[in-house]
């Protein structure tokens, strides 16, 4: 009897160390891909090589713990800083996703807010909407944007403060379970930083998104593209190529980036879709695939009129 129940003892043992082999498997798998999309986006290497430490030390941390060797008190919030359309929110998703697969949150999802979603207009309000918005957010990142907003007005109406103070103490209870990301201006959020102690504690990471070169926007507009299905013709891509390269600081701020990129595609395909619709007879598979220079070329004009520049 005793024999028996050993044996069905071991056999147990031995299934919950295959279950939990196959696990571990699946989160290293999981991690590589998620490593994988990060490392191939285009530009952004100072952000990529911070995230890459960042797993590295949660790695290494980890080993040390398995050991029994002491390991320091890790905050998992991170600060990020640039201008719009530099892939925050993507790295924020891809961070939210590496979390999980390393142990650091249970859920590994994503989270979106602003001012607007945790700010009430009365008292008490304010509290409870930001404890709302951390629940939701429970178990994964908490992504707050232009998050800088929450402490710029002075007057004594505002509830920006008191959405802070909630933050950062619902940011010490949650610990186990919640990573904050804030983003927005470089300067904006320097000071948001030091508008709170507590924030200043807690954001101990800070990661600079810089501003696209010409040739990583041309870059981004390639892969767009070559992910929908279209194909650019040499004289699309120069046309957007001579568009870029000729904006002055303030045009391109405006622009913004990788987003910019992404609204002229757009229009680009609908270009396309007009012309092509404009036409008789049977569209074959290379007039549906590329994209030409007059499609380019109309989406720089309403580009350049919905911002009232005067380039051209």
């Amino acid at each position: 009897m005793d024999l028996k129940k050993n044996k069905v003892a071991n056999a147990d043992g031995n299934l919950l160390e295959r279950i939990e082999a196959v696990r571990k498997e699946r989160q290293r798998q999981n991690l590589e891909k998620l490593l994988g999309e990060l490392n191939e986006m285009i530009g952004l290497n100072q952000v990529k090589n911070e995230i890459n430490s960042l797993v590295n030390l949660i790695e290494i941390a980890r080993m040390r713990s398995e050991k029994g060797l002491p390991s320091m008190d890790m905050s998992y919030h991170m600060v990020f800083t640039g201008n719009p359309g530099t892939g925050k929110t993507t790295i924020a998703r891809l961070v939210a996703g590496i979390y999980k697969e390393l142990g650091v949150l249970s859920a590994g999802t994503l989270t979106e807010t602003d001012r607007a979603g945790l700010v009430a207009g009365f008292v008490g309000q304010t509290a409870l909407k930001v404890k709302d918005v951390c629940k939701k957010a429970s178990g994964g990142v908490l992504f707050i944007d232009e998050a800088y907003s929450l402490t710029q007005s002075t007057s004594s109406s505002d509830f920006g403060l008191e959405a802070v103070d909630t933050l950062v103490k619902e940011m010490e209870d949650n610990r186990g379970n919640l990573v904050v990301i804030a983003a927005g201006y470089t300067n904006e959020m320097r000071r948001f930083i030091s508008a709170n102690t507590g924030l200043m504690s807690r954001f101990n990471k800070i990661i600079e998104f810089p501003d696209y070169s010409e040739e990583e926007l041309i870059d981004i507009l390639r892969l767009m593209a070559k992910r929908a299905g279209y194909q650019l013709t040499a004289e699309a891509v120069m046309v957007i190529k001579c568009y870029v390269e000729e904006m002055t600081p303030n045009e391109a701020r405006d622009f913004g980036n990788a987003r910019g990129i992404r609204n002229l595609f757009e229009r680009m395909v609908t270009n396309q879709a007009n012309r092509l619709m404009s036409q008789k007879g049977v569209r074959s598979v290379k007039a549906l695939t590329f994209i030409t220079r007059d499609d380019a070329m109309l989406a720089v004009k309403e580009n350049i009129a919905s911002h009232g520049w005067n380039l051209l």
